[in-house]
This record gives structure tokens, C-alpha cells and sequence, in this order.
């Protein structure tokens, strides 16, 4: 019966892509912050990773100057998520509303959203790959809902139409 358990176990395992696993030790050179600073926004933040070893996404969104957005994002060559589900993403929050987004392509106009609530608490957020919808400066765009194919960045972005403080803490990254 423990053999049975054991190859279970090892085949899920082999199914995942690990996206990013945050460390001490983790390179986040290919984590980039995108503020609306690009619009003339006053929005700022930092992503760093802390001494417990997880990414910390922090920061003050700002609706002055017709602002209102922080995002950061990690590039990486493609990858196709043809057998994959779901994206699986171990988090802590602050309460508050945040953006998990895709693109097929980094040079896309528009990404694939999924918005999810944060508690004070760790949690797994568990993301539908078929459910991220295409939008655009905060429009949705009619075009066809993700389907995998293609990866080649993710993102989280806070803009909640208020002036916050915010920080997000990321421990793993994961699509299943």
C-alpha cells in the first residue's frame, strides 16, 4: 500500500512546473517592478526577498496624477502549460485584492488577469489557467479566455482605485 501512495505522490510531483520557489539565496534579477510612474503616476514599491526567504512585494499606490497601480513581473523563455490546470501560488497578504497575470508572449499589449482576496494568514491561491480573461488597462478585451500554450511572464499588481499601503509575501509559484 506505501508503494501504491509512494508512486502517486512522485507522478503529481513530476506533473507540476515549478515557476519560482523563493530562498534566501534565489536570484530575482528577472523580477521587474512596473509602477504607474510609466503614466505619470506617484505609485511606488520594492520587491525584495526577506530574511525568512520569501518574496515581499510591498509598497504605497497613489491615485494622484491619475495613478493608481504597482506591479511587478518576471520574464523567463517560454514554456507551453499544455497539461497544466492550474496555477498554484503560496502566499501571505495584507486583506487586500490583488492581480495574478499572464502573458503568452512578453511583447502581448495585454495580459491574462485573475484577480484573488489576501488574508493576514498563509494561503494557496489556486488559479484556473481557463478562467484568466484578457484585458488591458483595466479593460476586458474580447478575445478568447487563456489556454496555456504559451508562457512567458507572470505578475501580481495591486489597483484598487484608493491610495494604500500594501505588501504581499510569495513563497512558491507553481502551475499543476
Amino acid at each position: 500500500m506505501k508503494l501504491v501512495f509512494f508512486l502517486i505522490t512522485i507522478s503529481f510531483a513530476m506533473n507540476s512546473i515549478l515557476l519560482f520557489d523563493f530562498t534566501e539565496k534565489c536570484d530575482i534579477s528577472n523580477w521587474k517592478i512596473v509602477d504607474d510612474g510609466v503614466m505619470g503616476g506617484l505609485s511606488s514599491s520594492t520587491f525584495r526577498v526577506d530574511r525568512d526567504g520569501n518574496g515581499n512585494f510591498s509598497g504605497t499606490v497613489s491615485t494622484d496624477n491619475n495613478g493608481g497601480f504597482c506591479s511587478v513581473r518576471y520574464f523567463f523563455k517560454p514554456i507551453s502549460l499544455k497539461n497544466q490546470k492550474t496555477f498554484s501560488i503560496r502566499l501571505k497578504g495584507d486583506g487586500k485584492k490583488y492581480q495574478f497575470r499572464v502573458k503568452s508572449k512578453v511583447s502581448d499589449y495585454y495580459s491574462y488577469i485573475y484577480e484573488f482576496q489576501t488574508t493576514s494568514d498563509w494561503q494557496t491561491v489556486e488559479i484556473p489557467i481557463t478562467e484568466m480573461y484578457a484585458s488591458f488597462r483595466g479593460r476586458t478585451l474580447n478575445l478568447p479566455n487563456y489556454d496555456g500554450t504559451n508562457l512567458e511572464e507572470i505578475a501580481f499588481l495591486i489597483g484598487n482605485k484608493q491610495n494604500e499601503n500594501f505588501q504581499l509575501m510569495i513563497d512558491k509559484i507553481e502551475v499543476k
